[in-house]
């Protein structure tokens, strides 16, 4: 993508070389990871439980400091981040919502955090409420929502700040099949609305297919990128994109280099783009 200022390519929005990450206990999560998040790309590391796939997504949130090689946000450092197009926010595996607080005080945290006029951060959350349907629940406790609709919450809460990269770490993994394909079409929808970066993680075939432009499919520990597989369908994806002939090959493919990794047996343990 020509980049304005510098009139040649613009940087990714998080270029990741070399990462590795040891824990104390000795525990090597992540071996050497080389991968690039484009402006504009919907990424999803793929991987069975254990690879790593949470540990590469709290190195890009800045979470935790890799053990070896750089991260680079923006083209610069993690204190680069936070202004103006350089924005992210993170959504965890469960709705860490405030239990004691209603909907709207939930989903308006981050903007009171950041000192945003009280005024202002009420339209904002309202706002963010009405982009995942909630409005009517603005004033529900978390209690009084099923787990879709706290989900709900959760990615509204994230999205009023107006983020430029959006960080999900299986988000809907705990909900049931027809609430998680509802909830993957909206958020498909909200991507392509937004003009939002996505890093998500799934363990999900299926859900990687349907809502990626490219899945990172990554090996057993020490986590790795063993693939790189672009989803090259168009948008917007529904139903009858789940039960097409491309969906089937693109599920046993990466089904395949899933089957591949854990056994060890991928030819090259690199990039490989089927």
């Amino acid at each position: 993508m020509p980049d304005p200022v510098n009139g040649g390519v613009a940087a990714p929005v998080v270029a990741i070389a070399g990462a590795e990450k040891v824990y104390p206990n000795g525990t090597r999560a992540l071996a050497p990871v080389d991968l690039e998040v484009r402006r504009g790309e919907f990424l999803t590391l793929l991987g069975p439980s254990g690879c790593g796939k949470t540990t590469l997504l709290n190195l890009v949130a800045g979470l935790i400091a890799p053990s070896a090689g750089t991260l680079r946000w923006w083209g610069g450092d993690l204190s680069a981040t936070g202004g103006p197009g350089r924005q992210f926010a993170f959504v965890f595996q469960a709705p860490t919502l405030m239990p004691w607080a209603r909907v709207a005080a939930n989903v308006r945290l981050p903007l009171d955090l950041a000192g945003i006029e009280r005024a202002a951060a009420t339209r904002g959350a309202a706002a963010a409420l009405d982009l995942v349907g909630l409005t009517e629940f603005a004033q529900h406790y978390p209690r009084e929502l099923s787990g879709g609709m706290q989900m709900r919450a959760s990615i509204a809460r994230a999205l009023a700040t107006s983020p430029d990269l959006l960080l999900m770490d299986e988000p809907f993994g705990a909900l049931d099949e027809f609430t998680r394909q509802r909830l993957d079409i909206e958020l498909a929808t909200l991507w392509a609305a937004r003009s939002l970066t996505v890093v998500f993680v799934t363990h999900s075939i299926y859900e990687a297919v349907f809502l990626s432009t490219r899945v990172a499919v990554m090996g057993p520990r020490p986590g790795r990128v063993v693939a790189d597989v672009p989803i090259d369908e168009p948008f917007p994806r529904g139903d009858a994109f789940r039960v097409s002939t491309a969906f089937a090959r693109y599920c046993q493919r990466l089904s395949a280099l899933v089957a591949e990794a854990g056994a060890g047996t991928l030819r090259d343990p690199a990039i490989v783009t089927p």
